[in-house]
């Protein structure tokens, strides 16, 4: 199996991407949003971190993180707002996806994928770029024509601190398909 090295820097700034398992369309449902926003308000309390951005799509969410001084430990925090979600998720009597021997002998559920994708931002240009992908994604998985149309995105946010004009990220033409790999 391969050993997988987290970027744990103390006090660092952080892109993440998590998905659901087999990638079930669940995220943007009423109930796992309340879910979803327990967890992280939970986790918070218990181990402070800031959200500095965020998307929420039907089977993954995007997200820019920041961690207080001294502190690397987002594994921990990743894995108590899964745990949460998907205790209130099961108990609430939802569907899970079935998972493998393996992961049922581990004591795995269907609800999230067990990994999931991390990037340490390197400077302000890095942060940027992250944040205005992460806007893009609902454009990019064609869920709406316009940024300012998906409801589940700190780009309102953005767009009231004057970061963003409301039309910002209008229309995929105007970027042709280039705006749309993140590597």
């Amino acid at each position: 199996m391969s050993k997988y090295r987290r970027a744990l820097v103390p006090g660092g700034t952080f892109f993440f991407t998590v998905v659901t398992h087999r990638r079930q369309p669940i995220l943007t449902e009423t109930c796992s949003r309340q879910f979803l926003r327990t967890a992280f308000r939970e986790v918070q309390d218990e181990r402070p971190f800031t959200i500095d951005a965020i998307v929420l799509l039907p089977d993954h969410l995007h997200c820019v993180w920041s961690l207080p001084p001294g502190d690397a430990d987002f594994p921990t925090r990743w894995r108590q707002i899964k745990k949460r979600f998907t205790q209130q998720y099961l108990d609430a009597g939802l569907p899970e996806v079935a998972v493998s021997a393996s992961r049922e002998h581990q004591g795995d559920r269907g609800v999230w994928q067990r990994r999931y994708y991390e990037h340490l931002i390197r400077d302000e240009l890095d942060l940027k770029r992250c944040i205005d992908y992460l806007h893009l994604n609902s454009v990019k998985h064609r869920l709406v024509e316009r940024v300012r149309d998906w409801p589940w995105s700190s780009f309102h946010r953005f767009v009231r601190l004057g970061e963003y004009d409301i039309d910002w990220g209008g229309s995929p033409e105007l970027y042709g398909d280039e705006w749309l790999r993140f590597e």
